[in-house]
């Protein structure tokens, strides 16, 4: 058997993990030194890379999702502002913190952690273009109102945002079997579904 064998996944493997799962299971891990069972995150120093370069492809493919742990780190020594610039341009935060619940217990649902949505804008604040890179970046957290942590781990789950109207048309035309139909005639009814 291949030494290699010992970190890759068998065919047809999906990786989708949820919220509660990233930050309960995976994040909490990391932050306390124990091992993951399958070394499927990698670190990625996130201020470091572009978000185009994450998996070395170079390509922004809609129905891929990167996930990794980044270590956050200060923008100045003194202050408390996270460092999210890049060579090539920044991160910027997007909206509220929200939080990630965890549903194990026989009790109400508690806090786990927080998860922040970030937006890549090409060039220098404030006059860079939004690109369509999202980043969730989890953290650990037991209170909704805690101040938020500007340093340690966090796992990002880093995606192109699908464009709204990524979405096929089917018409179901006089034989009643669906066929693809790019046009809108007023004659037939229309079905959608996502890719």
């Amino acid at each position: 058997m291949e030494e290699s064998s010992c970190n890759t996944v068998p065919p047809g493997f999906r990786f989708h993990p949820t919220e509660e799962e990233l930050v309960g299971y995976y994040l909490a891990r990391k932050v306390s030194s124990h091992k993951i069972d399958l070394d499927i995150i990698q670190e990625v120093d996130l201020y470091r890379i572009e978000p185009w370069d994450l998996q070395g492809g170079g390509q922004e493919d809609p129905t891929t999702e990167y996930y990794f742990f980044s270590y956050k780190d200060r923008k100045y020594p003194s202050g408390t502002r996270t460092n999210r610039a890049t060579a090539a341009g920044f991160w910027k935060a997007t909206g509220r913190d929200k939080p990630v619940l965890s549903s194990s217990s026989s009790s109400p649902a508690s806090v786990i952690g927080m998860r922040k949505t970030l937006v890549f804008y090409r060039g220098r604040a404030p006059n860079g273009r939004k690109t369509d890179w999202i980043i969730h970046e989890y953290r650990l957290q037991s209170n909704e109102h805690a101040p938020t942590q500007e340093e340690g781990w966090v796992v990002c789950r880093a995606f192109v945002k699908p464009v709204p109207n990524q979405q096929h048309r089917l018409s179901y035309g006089g034989g009643g079997y669906p066929t693809m139909n790019g046009s809108y005639s007023s004659a037939s009814n229309y079905y959608y579904y996502d890719n």
